[in-house]
C-alpha cells in the first residue's frame, strides 16, 4: 500500500455517494506502507473502508480476476475483503483517472516480528487458501515469475552497483544458479505470491484478514510457501527469526500438505523468491518518484536472506 495519486475530499465525498449504505465522508488518510497502489483509510459516519486506486504496475484488465478471486475465497469462509459494489452493481470504479475500488475494512494488525505461533497459523491460512482455490476456474500468468527475473535484472543493470558495489554481478550469478535448478514439474494452482506479514492481519495468533491479492496468479504452488518463508522467517533487516520459518512450513503442511518433491524444492524456490523481491525492491529503490508518499523497502534485506539460504542448505530438512 502507498499513495501516488492524491484524492481531494470533494472527489472522495462524491465517489462515496455512488454507494448505498456506506455513509458520508468523515475523514481520509493516506497509507504509506507498500509500493504498488494508492491506498486510503476512509472513515464515514457509518463504517470504515479502504480505498484503493490501482497504479501502473497493476493492469486494469487483471482486476476482474483479482476481484472474482476475492469473492470466491470469501464465499468459502476465508477472511478476505471483497470489493463493495455500488448501487448499480459495479465494483471497479474510476477516481482521479485511476481504476478504483472501495473495500471493507478488516480488523487486525500486521505483525513486524512474528512469533512461531503466529507463523504457524499464518502458514495454515495459506494452506486453507490453496484448498479453497481448487475449484476456482480462472487463471492468470505470473508476470513476475522466474522467466521475468532476468529481464528485470537487465533493466536495473549497472545501476544496482549504486546501491552496493558489485551487486549486479552477485545477483547475476545467483540468478543463473536458480534458473538452472528451477523445478518446472511441481503442482500449480492460483497462489497469493505476496503473503508477507503486512498482508496478513492478526489478533494475537488468530488470522483475521488476508489482503493485497494484486500479485495473485497461477504458478508453482510450493513457491507460495517459499515466499512466506522468506518474508516471515526474518526481521525487516534480513536477520533470521528463531523457529518462525519452520513454523510457516509446519503450519502449511498440517493444513494442506507438502509432497516430498515440493519439500525438496523449497530451498531453490526460496532463493528464487529472494531474487524476485530483491529485484522489485531494487527497481523501486532506483525509480520511485521523490514526491511519492511511499515507504521504499531495502533491497539488501533480501540479499541477506539469499546469503542465509546459501549458508543453510538444511533449512527445510
Amino acid at each position: 500500500m502507498a499513495v501516488y495519486t492524491q484524492v481531494s475530499a470533494e472527489a472522495l465525498a462524491a465517489f462515496l455517494r455512488r454507494y448505498d449504505a456506506v455513509g458520508d465522508l468523515v475523514s481520509a488518510k493516506g497509507i504509506a506502507e507498500g509500493v504498488e497502489n494508492s491506498n486510503y483509510l476512509v472513515d464515514t459516519d457509518a463504517d470504515r473502508f479502504i480505498l484503493t486506486l490501482y497504479e501502473k504496475r497493476v493492469d486494469a484488465g487483471d482486476l476482474p480476476f483479482f476481484l472474482d478471486l476475492l469473492d470466491h475465497l470469501a464465499a468459502r469462509g476465508l477472511p478476505v475483503p471483497p470489493a463493495i459494489k455500488d448501487r448499480d452493481g459495479i465494483a471497479i470504479q474510476t477516481l482521479e483517472g485511476r481504476p478504483a475500488c472501495l473495500i471493507r475494512f478488516l480488523n487486525g494488525v500486521s505483525v513486524t516480528r512474528p512469533t512461531p505461533a503466529q507463523a504457524a497459523t499464518a502458514g495454515a491460512a495459506l494452506g486453507r487458501l490453496h484448498a479453497a482455490v481448487a475449484d476456482f476456474p480462472a487463471t492468470r500468468p505470473n508476470t513476475l515469475g522466474v522467466a521475468d527475473w532476468r529481464p528485470l535484472l537487465e533493466r536495473c543493470g549497472s545501476d544496482l552497483d549504486r546501491i552496493a558495489p558489485g551487486l549486479f554481478a552477485r545477483i547475476d550469478g545467483a540468478l543463473a544458479e536458480v534458473e538452472a535448478a528451477w523445478p518446472h514439474s511441481l503442482q500449480t494452482s492460483v497462489i497469493h505470491a505476496d503473503l508477507f506479514p503486512d498482508n496478513v492481519l492478526m489478533l494475537g495468533a488468530e488470522v483475521t484478514g488476508l489482503i493485497d491479492f494484486y500479485f495473485a496468479c497461477t504458478d508453482t504452488r510450493a513457491y507460495d510457501v517459499a515466499v512466506m518463508h522468506t518474508s516471515w522467517g526474518f526481521d525487516p533487516f534480513g536477520a533470521p527469526l528463531d523457529g518462525v520459518g519452520a513454523s510457516i512450513v509446519s503450519g502449511y503442511d498440517g493444513a494442506f500438505g507438502l509432497s516430498d518433491a515440493e519439500r525438496a524444492a523449497l530451498p531453490v524456490l526460496a532463493k528464487g523468491a529472494c531474487i524476485r523481491f530483491f529485484l522489485t525492491r531494487a527497481w523501486d529503490w532506483l525509480n520511485t518518484p521523490a514526491d511519492a508518499l511511499v515507504t521504499r523497502k531495502d533491497p539488501l534485506a533480501y540479499l541477506r536472506r539469499l546469503d542465509w539460504y546459501d549458508a543453510h542448505p538444511e533449512a527445510f530438512a
